[in-house]
């Protein structure tokens, strides 16, 4: 992050203070900062819900001030191991925000005056010209993981590779968007986008995805608030292709969260058939109402269930065309979003997710048809949550058979290698981490009754 320029930098007024600082910050400002940062750093909650609470809180922020704080809290989150090895083990959060800003953000001492104590100050040239001793560092360390997370990587992979992808976690996602097909096409859209100014550019692997250049505000450009797209990341968008939904079918998206898959299968079916977007959380299916609206879906049916084998699941068994199960799981794929993650997961808590996901996925293969299509899906990157979870499917489901997700997605012109299954990468195709296994269902006995 560059220092910013006094200019322009936050509606309404600014402090005389921030404007004579260099970087453009005042004391207020760290010191929310920093209580953020301690928020976070608690662990208790999401990062981002901390920080959402935060600016509900404080609406008198500006835009860039609010700039600040989350990246400030990002980085630290990032960086966390590195800066603990320079600040010490014990830095708090005030240290450790100093310490970020002076070596992950490069300030020079003279951004300090004002914010920073003398005391502070000192501690701080004196951290800029410390030595981080790279060379003693474990694998896990240089990689910015947890030893348990690093551990598990390493086992289908080598020290470079884990790195490589260590390095491309830290760095902050690009802002991709969906296309909504029932409003426009990305050629229409992209020549509006870049007719407002914005940097724009055609996705590299969803023929649905524009890719935008820096981190505009969108929520009141016209363009969203008519329902033409929806931010959705690439690989993401990549899901919803292997699921190929067709008009008039009957298509279910089995874990449908808020719905941006939801949205997507709904518009490639050109709101026909019928979709149902089940979840057992009511709260985001409600945030899922507005969107559709927005996206000018009526094939669209939320229906809140309670569990994996709830009884409202049992009338759509044997019919579904398509059923997409975009499996509740660690989330480690999303390390450039949520990096607190890597820190709130647990070896414990990725056990939980691998018998959920087992379950979730035999439940929702009740209701394909014979001849259907069953799509399991991960925003992981342990094996245990991905591959292991789609080979014990096979070896207990004989009535399913594997298709090869590189074939699905060739067949609609989508040139990817990404061969039986889809294993998505930050490092090698600059999208989050998503995991992907196609099934089809044979002609057959039903199953066994659901527990």
């Amino acid at each position: 992050m560059k220092p910013r320029a006094a200019k322009g930098r936050r509606q309404g007024a600014v402090s005389e203070e921030a404007a004579r600082n260099p970087a453009g910050v005042s004391r207020p400002l760290m010191v929310q900062a920093t209580q953020v940062l301690g928020a976070v750093l608690s662990f208790e909650h999401p990062a981002d819900a901390v920080l959402s609470q935060h600016f509900r809180e404080h609406r008198e922020i500006g835009h860039r001030d609010r700039g600040f704080i989350a990246e400030s809290v990002y980085g630290v989150l990032r960086r966390l191991r590195w800066l603990r090895r320079i600040a010490g083990a014990e830095a708090g959060p005030r240290q450790l925000l100093l310490a970020w800003l002076a070596r992950g953000e490069g300030w020079p001492m003279r951004n300090f005056e004002g914010l920073a104590s003398t005391t502070e100050r000192d501690w701080v040239a004196e951290l800029k010209a410390r030595d981080s001793g790279e060379g003693d560092l474990s694998v896990a360390e240089r990689a910015d993981l947890p030893d348990w997370l690093a551990e598990r990587l390493l086992a289908g992979s080598d020290e470079a590779a884990l790195l490589a992808l260590a390095h491309s976690l830290n760095r902050p996602a690009p802002l991709d968007l969906r296309v909504n097909l029932l409003k426009s096409d990305r050629d229409a859209l992209l020549a509006r986008l870049r007719a407002d100014g914005f940097e724009a550019a055609p996705g590299a692997l969803s023929p649905q995805a524009i890719r935008l250049g820096g981190k505009p505000a969108l929520q009141k450009h016209p363009a969203f608030l008519d329902g033409s797209f929806e931010v959705q990341d690439q690989g993401s968008q990549l899901l919803g292709c292997l699921v190929q939904p067709r008009r008039g079918e009957m298509v279910v998206d089995f874990c449908a969260g808020a719905g941006g898959k939801t949205l997507q299968l709904g518009a490639m079916m050109r709101s026909t058939g019928r979709l149902y977007a089940f979840d057992v959380s009511e709260r985001r299916l409600a945030r899922l109402k507005p969107r559709m609206a927005r996206a000018g879906l009526s094939n669209v049916h939320p229906v809140l269930i309670a569990h994996e084998h709830d009884a409202k699941l049992k009338r759509l068994a044997g019919k579904a065309d398509r059923v997409l199960v975009d499996a509740p799981c660690s989330g480690l794929g999303t390390l450039r979003r949520n990096p607190d993650l890597k820190w709130r997961q647990s070896p414990g808590s990725v056990a939980e997710m691998v018998v959920k996901q087992g379950s979730i996925l035999a439940a929702a293969a009740r209701l394909v048809r014979p001849g259907g299509r069953l799509v399991y899906a991960t925003c992981s990157l342990l094996e245990e949550e991905n591959d292991a979870i789609a080979d014990a499917f096979l070896a207990a489901h004989p009535q399913f058979r594997a298709v090869a997700a590189g074939e699905v997605l060739a067949a609609q012109g989508i040139a990817i290698d990404a061969g039986e299954r889809l294993h998505l990468s930050p490092a090698a195709h600059d999208t989050d981490g998503f995991f992907a296994a196609v099934f089809e269902r044979l002609s057959g006995p039903a199953d066994a009754p659901a527990p």
